[in-house]
């Protein structure tokens, strides 16, 4: 059985706040029941039960339901004309959880296995310190999102009316990131994770015997040829210090050895760190799918989904959240520059091309404790953390919403 992680000292650092280093333990309890009982995509309603009971405990008014699933708290002090936004995500993996651990999912199929239940009571942690407080002067929106996993929550959230129900001029949201030190951040400017496009490519030909391949029109190698010219487009179309990702996923086609088959379907994923190449990308995969179809005579169909575009921090919030960090944890542990992107991708870049704000890395750890990569059965949030992201939400509200 996986041993459990012990509190370290960087978490009673004296920058954190007696409040949350008091309440560490409650918010630990929290955060394991939540990864006990994993929810995925839009389904997350225990969870936002949860988190809706609380909220409401503490004096926020709190709207449940948005974007089918999501909550917001929100908390007006003051004048509340400057109007901040943070995020968590609520969602879970369909992956089968092998931790050991007492508090392992009790969901069959499921699990917190990117660290959403840590990030959630992370921002529980701060709220209820804030609620107390009161130190601010403005409107605080708490946004707990649904179905980050499928990149479509937040998206969800903003076309429910996020940002015209709760107007924010900034928003903030951050992740754990193992294998970074505990009691770290990056925070970076700039492209911080890639668009994701996925796009269903069929090529149509003629089938026919496998021992006659001049009497048919073959979409299989067609595809072939397909598979290796899309490979061209980085290496020759995307300059050296820009990033992008274009894989071939899934082919399908055929179901005997002699038969050559009317139709093949790729699947390809496509990804870019600005929005520029990703139109780049997605101009030159239209026309390589049309030119090799055309040149091996078959016909060709495609289904070209932008499902979110990519993650730009904007660099006046990126700041501020990168002098709130050094503020709790000094200079040295903030890093702020390469590597400037990730190449997975986030929806709450959707949230970032409606309102200006930063996306922070919070270290989950490295080694036995925090250093297991996300999306492994493995894989568990380290609560070691948990205090230090809930006092940078206190900190950054307390500065973006000053009197």
């Amino acid at each position: 059985m996986k041993r459990e992680p012990t509190l370290t000292p960087f978490q009673l650092l004296p920058t954190l706040l007696p409040e949350i280093e008091i309440d560490a333990e409650t918010f630990i309890d929290i955060r394991r029941q939540i990864h006990s009982q994993p929810e995925l995509g839009f389904e997350v309603g225990a969870t936002a039960k949860l988190v809706a009971m609380l909220l409401e405990k503490w004096g926020y008014e709190v709207h449940t339901g948005i974007g089918r699933s999501g909550v917001v708290g929100q908390l007006k002090v003051g004048d509340g004309k400057r109007r901040l936004g943070i995020r968590a995500d609520m969602d879970a993996l369909p992956i089968v959880e092998n931790t050991g651990l007492p508090y392992a999912s009790q969901n069959a199929g499921k699990m917190h296995a990117c660290g959403h239940d840590g990030h959630t009571a992370i921002l529980l942690a701060a709220a209820k310190t804030l609620a107390q407080r009161r130190d601010f002067n403005g409107t605080l929106n708490l946004i707990f999102q649904p179905d980050e996993e499928n990149l479509c929550g937040a998206k969800a959230m903003i076309d429910d009316g996020l940002f015209e129900r709760f107007p924010c001029d900034a928003v903030y949201a951050l992740h754990n990131m193992p294998g970074v030190p505990a009691g770290t951040f990056r925070v970076l400017p700039g492209p911080v994770s890639l668009s994701s496009d996925v796009a269903d490519v069929t090529l149509k030909g003629v089938g026919g015997h496998g021992a006659m391949p001049h009497r048919v029109k073959d979409p299989v190698v067609a595809a072939a040829a397909l598979i290796t010219a899309l490979q061209t487009i980085v290496a020759r179309n995307v300059a050296p210090d820009d990033t992008a990702v274009v894989s071939v996923g899934f082919i399908k086609g055929g179901a005997t050895h002699n038969v050559i088959p009317e139709t093949v379907t790729l699947g390809i994923n496509v990804r870019a760190a600005r929005p520029e190449t990703r139109e780049l990308v997605e101009q030159r995969v239209r026309e390589i799918v049309a030119a090799t179809a055309q040149a091996h005579g078959v016909q060709a169909q495609i289904d070209y989904r932008q499902l979110t575009p990519p993650m730009v921090n904007t660099p006046e919030e990126t700041l501020l959240a990168q002098q709130v960090c050094a503020e709790l944890v000094g200079e040295e542990d903030v890093v702020v520059q390469a590597p400037k992107g990730l190449n997975g991708s986030e929806d709450f870049a959707w949230m970032l091309n409606a309102v200006p704000g930063c996306y922070l890395l919070l270290g989950n750890g490295e080694g036995e404790f925090g250093g297991c990569m996300v999306h492994n059965p493995g894989y568990d949030f380290n609560d070691q953390v948990l205090p230090l992201g809930a006092a940078a939400w206190v900190r950054l509200t307390q500065r973006y919403l000053a009197g």
